[in-house]
């Protein structure tokens, strides 16, 4: 059974008024009766009790929450939009840095740019997005934060359309392990910038992130696609040479298409699957068994 830590066992309690005086957002203490509520994650596994939960409501909040820790010894945990799997979005005995109070969001129409706070899910960022006709690929879940989920990669329904999502990130402000802001882009701090993309966190905290967005929607292609009966038997022949249009939305795994011969196409069948546009080599397809010689829903049936 785990032990919650009260704060005031760890740190003085002074210190801690000294802390929320100069906080804009507030803190959550074990012997608050939010404490529950605001230290649970999606992933229930994870039950862990944090000694202090600080509620961001700026990044200036981030900045004092991690020389806060760093000045009591604490360990840190970034939460947005608590879904990490893994659970990094809390721990025992350390600082939660919540940023999910920090919800702002400026979209660019003209040049398909939207600067958003780490707080938002896929669901609030959508919806601003949308109401301009764009996007960028997003969480397979809409309750999913945003920023985790651009800084672990990013694999999403827009995946093989146009991309991992941090392949669209353009730039991000970042408070660092020794208080530091700084905006971390192809042109500054490039190594960081790196690293944020995919490389393994534990770089800073991540208060704002720049996106480059799409044209999508608000009615999109998507699913799998699949050619049956007579669209097959028209397909025979030089048409059926290439799958079908790539759709706007299909899931991040790969889907195939599939040609079955008529007695006018000996070809041998294969299973095609999609490359993105950004892939550095194209998928090889795969020899599926020759069906039967006759053109028609799969599996084959008898002409009637």
């Amino acid at each position: 059974m785990a032990v919650t830590a009260d704060p005031r066992d760890v740190i003085g309690e002074a210190t801690l008024a000294e802390l929320e005086a100069t906080l804009r957002g507030r803190t959550v203490r074990p012997s608050d009766p939010d404490y529950d509520q605001a230290r649970a994650v999606w992933n229930a596994a994870h039950d862990r009790h944090p000694a202090l939960i600080i509620r961001c409501a700026g990044t200036a909040d981030v900045v004092r929450a991690v020389e806060f820790a760093r000045s009591e010894g604490l360990t840190v945990a970034v939460r947005g939009g608590a879904h990490s799997v893994a659970g990094f979005s809390t721990s025992d005995g350390g600082v939660v840095v919540d940023t999910s109070p920090m919800k702002g969001i400026r979209v660019d129409p003209a040049a398909r740019r939207a600067v958003a706070q780490p707080g938002l899910t896929w669901s609030e960022f959508d919806h601003e997005t949308q109401a301009l006709g764009l996007a960028v690929t997003g969480g397979l879940v809409s309750s999913t934060g945003i920023a985790g989920f651009t800084l672990g990669g990013g694999l999403g329904w827009l995946l093989r359309k146009y991309g991992l999502t941090c392949d669209y990130l353009i730039s991000a402000d970042v408070v660092t392990a020794d208080g530091q802001l700084l905006t971390a882009s192809e042109q500054e701090h490039p190594d960081l910038f790196w690293a944020l993309r995919g490389g393994g966190g534990n770089f800073g905290v991540v208060t704002s992130l720049e996106y480059r967005l799409h044209p999508v929607g608000p009615l999109v292609f998507a699913g799998r696609c699949s050619t049956t009966g007579r669209r097959r038997s028209r397909s025979c022949g030089a048409g059926a040479t290439s799958p079908p249009p790539c759709p706007t939305s299909s899931p991040p795994w790969p889907t195939s298409w599939s040609h079955r011969p008529c007695r006018s196409c000996p070809r041998r069948p294969t299973a095609r699957w999609w490359s993105p546009s950004w892939a550095s080599t194209p998928v090889r397809p795969r020899t599926a068994p020759r069906p039967a010689s006759r053109c028609g829903p799969w599996p084959s049936r008898s002409p009637t």
